[in-house]
């Protein structure tokens, strides 16, 4: 956290929260949400200012109830989620990095959505990929120690239980991917898609 955000939270603790102005899409784009694109239900206009999109990254984080927020100096921001908290991209160097421009490090689980997502989970981190990053990272997935193919994942995909084990290899690691249901996973994972007030 930035030290003149810990300086407006003293000065000032009791700025009320702000729900449904700011959203994080399935690309890991940050976007301002008007009241009129809340009332639509549009994603909004994406955050472009890089300066903006960094402080937001450095000040991102969960309270207890698992709602993601943007500490906004003494504000919270709630943000409205469209995937998953984190969203990953493929690095040449790091392998993976978040939206938040973090390594993703320590990966020790692997799941795929029957809408073809799949999530990369570490510790206090569950990161869906990029949908343009993805098809670099379908190489990754094997049955029977060969790469699977677009049908194999389709069948897996449609009836995991009755498929082959799909698992996940890169850099030496080795894991076993599960099966999620998309409607399960902010459940599964203990996050809070869209925050509201709490009463």
């Amino acid at each position: 956290m930035d030290q003149v955000v810990a300086q407006a939270m003293q000065k000032w603790p009791n700025v009320p929260h702000c729900y449904g102005w700011l959203g994080l899409d399935a690309r890991g784009a940050w976007r301002m949400r008007d009241e009129q694109t809340q009332r639509q239900n549009l994603p909004g206009d994406k955050i472009m200012h890089t300066a903006l999109a960094g402080f937001i990254n450095r000040n991102y984080g969960a309270d207890e109830h698992g709602c993601w927020y943007f500490q906004n100096g003494p504000q919270r921001v709630y943000v409205d989620l469209e995937l998953t908290p984190y969203i990953a991209h493929t690095d040449p160097v790091q392998g993976f990095v978040l939206q938040t421009g973090e390594p993703m490090t320590a990966i020790d689980a692997v799941m795929l959505t029957e809408q073809g997502r799949l999530l990369l989970i570490a510790p206090g981190q569950v990161a869906a990929i990029d949908d343009r990053d993805l098809a670099q990272c379908l190489t990754d997935l094997r049955m029977d120690g060969e790469i699977a193919s677009d049908e194999a994942l389709l069948e897996w995909m449609a009836n995991p239980s009755k498929s082959q084990i799909l698992t996940w290899q890169k850099s030496g690691l080795l894991l076993t991917v599960s099966h999620i249901a998309t409607e399960n996973v902010a459940t599964h994972f203990g996050f809070v898609q869209k925050p509201a007030k709490h009463s």
